[in-house]
């Protein structure tokens, strides 16, 4: 959802070059980027994908339980290939995303403070291509799968991560970018 390709904050002289401050930023733990840069982040505390897994993971425990499938055995393949092909195209699009958060020279990671907002590539159609594909991600498996509750499970999965990710990095970019990022959001939808 963080964006970058134009807007790079500026460096004091104090910081070194940007490169090695990227460097050293890779370097260093969530805990002390923190303690250099206190307040520079979303305040995001649980990484997105990992809200995917999760739902996943007990969407996956309920069918094991009580087994309900999508469609009935004998119209599983439109399903599955539907599944396979989310899942391909999705994965594709979350690392098109990962490459222009790198190529806009910012960390995904959205506990750690963005230095650029990215504005090209996905970020051009979604500003969240990376949650669009998860959640995508996640009807995939769900369809190959032909498991109704990991599909299901997925509607709780968007509330949290729109509640606890998407509302609390906009707030975070709109206070750092202030105008370029008010402007972007304009532009561009939140999911599609």
């Amino acid at each position: 959802m963080r964006s970058s390709e134009a807007f790079p904050i500026s460096r004091t002289p104090s910081t070194g070059s940007l490169g090695e401050h990227r460097r050293k930023e890779k370097e260093m733990t969530t805990e002390q980027i923190a303690q250099v840069s206190p307040g520079d982040s979303s305040g995001v505390r649980i990484l997105p994908p990992l809200f995917y897994v999760a739902g996943l993971a007990a969407g996956f425990l309920v069918q094991r339980a009580w087994p309900v499938p999508i469609v009935s055995p004998t119209a599983v393949l439109p399903v599955l290939v539907a599944g396979q092909i989310l899942v391909t195209v999705c994965s594709a699009l979350s690392l098109w995303a990962l490459f222009t958060f790198w190529r806009s020279g910012t960390t995904p990671n959205p506990m750690r403070p963005t230095t650029a907002l990215a504005l090209g590539g996905p970020y051009r159609f979604t500003r969240n291509p990376m949650y669009v594909s998860l959640a995508a991600i996640q009807a995939g498996m769900a369809l190959i799968s032909n498991a109704l509750w990991p599909l299901l499970s997925l509607l709780p999965v968007l509330v949290a991560v729109q509640w606890l990710v998407i509302d609390r990095e906009e707030r975070y970019l709109e206070r750092k970018f202030g105008e370029s990022y008010l402007s972007y959001k304009q532009r561009v939808r939140r999911w599609l």
